[in-house]
């Protein structure tokens, strides 16, 4: 069984922990010495959705640990249309550790698909593709728009670059003509079936994979 937190003292007995269906219960053995852990946790237990690394964590502690190990590549989303599939690849880009989430039109986005991951994830918001573009030249990292039109090129064809801005748009519509204008580079996944185009969260958790295959550390 993985241990749930790592105590910088040793406890003098082994804690005796009960497992649920959704985390783990109170701490039952000696109060780890340990700053990263939350009181409140240990007393009731963690039933969060985060692995057993950060079992009985602050949600501070947590963020801090990530903002350490981040990868350098950003994702950013349309919001247009208040797109349901937002809160997906929020949390997808919390699963591949992105360094950024960038929501790009309406500030209000459905938060339900991100099952609380944006409490980890950095999430900031720009008005317009104008916006995005101007943070993207200041911090010089070029962005990759996702959208099967003609002139893409395969996201396996080439590996993608190693700090980035990945931009992904409605489910449906795709990405607005401005967007893909902005864009340095076009790419899309390959298909090969009837449907033109596949969920906006599946391909955007492709994407960010395709990324972390090339980049990541193992």
């Amino acid at each position: 069984m993985t241990e749930p937190a790592e105590p910088t003292a040793e406890p003098t007995a082994e804690p005796t922990l009960e497992w649920t269906t959704h985390g783990v219960g109170p701490w039952t053995g000696p109060t780890p010495d340990d700053p990263r852990l939350d009181p409140e946790l240990l007393a009731h237990g963690d039933t969060r959705n985060v692995i057993d690394r950060y079992r009985y964590w602050s949600m501070a502690a947590i963020v801090a640990d990530l903002d350490a190990r981040r990868h350098p590549f950003h994702v950013a989303i349309e919001n247009w249309q208040h797109d349901m599939n937002i809160g997906s690849i929020v949390r997808s880009a919390n699963a591949f550790l992105a360094a950024e989430v960038h929501i790009v039109g309406r500030r209000r986005w459905n938060k339900r698909g991100a099952m609380v991951t944006d409490r980890y994830q950095h999430v900031s918001h720009h008005e317009t593709i104008a916006d995005l573009v101007a943070f993207a030249r200041e911090a010089g990292l070029p962005i990759v728009a996702v959208d099967n039109v003609e002139g893409s090129r395969p996201v396996d064809a080439a590996p993608l670059p190693r700090a980035c801005i990945l931009l992904f748009g409605q489910e449906g519509p795709g990405l607005s003509a401005e967007a893909l204008a902005a864009a340095d580079e076009t790419i899309e996944i390959r298909q090969f079936g009837s449907t033109r185009s596949i969920n906006a969260s599946a391909a955007a958790a492709i994407v960010m994979h395709e990324w972390v295959r090339h980049h990541a550390s193992p």
